[in-house]
């Protein structure tokens, strides 16, 4: 990154505010980071047990797959109620609730696991959902853990040591140009004596 300004007392204070607001800015952001890279981290915990509870609950299910066969259309999905969460100011989506309709049916001609079995397909679907709405989560909490892994790394690694560098630069100059100044009055000093004496 390079980027231009003039030798003089403006230009060092306006590159010293800049190098202020990202100091300023600089431990925000390394925090922002380690609550992402921890949600993150516990999002997935929750993900791998959910998915693991679908598993078990699918697995279970396993040795009635022809009783399933004979399921009636009942359960229908009416609604999806999705949540917005604020985690270190990334707005992440949240399962709020589902609701579901089922069809009145007769449980005297229909079979009696009926009622049961549309429990166990609203949990599967319940958590179908989440999982999906997890690893969304995940994927924005990277996508901005990423981000946010990146500023700290441009103020930390590029910004912060160039508006350094520039301001020492600066510095440098208005004291050479003030040294300068200074020897160039005391010949000029020098001078005039020697011409007056």
């Amino acid at each position: 990154m390079a980027f231009t300004y003039q030798n003089n007392k403006t230009s060092m204070q306006k590159l010293m505010k800049d190098l202020a607001m990202r100091l300023g800015a600089l431990p925000t952001l390394k925090a922002k980071e380690t609550a992402l890279r921890l949600e993150i981290k516990k999002v997935k915990r929750v993900l791998d047990g959910a998915e693991q509870e679908r598993k078990d609950l699918l697995e279970s299910q396993k040795d009635h797959y022809s009783i399933w066969m004979e399921y009636p259309s009942v359960l229908s999905i009416k609604d999806i109620i999705i949540e917005n969460r604020n985690i270190a100011g990334v707005i992440v989506p949240l399962l709020g609730k589902i609701e579901f309709e089922v069809r009145d049916f007769s449980l005297f001609t229909n079979r009696a696991w009926i009622p049961g079995g549309t429990e166990v397909l609203k949990k599967i679907v319940e958590l179908s959902v989440r999982i999906r709405l997890y690893a969304r989560q995940i994927e924005i909490l990277h996508q901005a853990r990423k981000k946010t892994t990146q500023k700290v790394n441009l103020y930390e690694k590029v910004q912060i040591p160039l508006f350094r560098d520039s301001i020492n630069k600066i510095k440098r100059f208005l004291e050479d140009e003030e040294n300068l100044s200074r020897s160039a009055q005391k010949v000029i000093k020098a001078r005039r004596e020697r011409e007056a004496s």
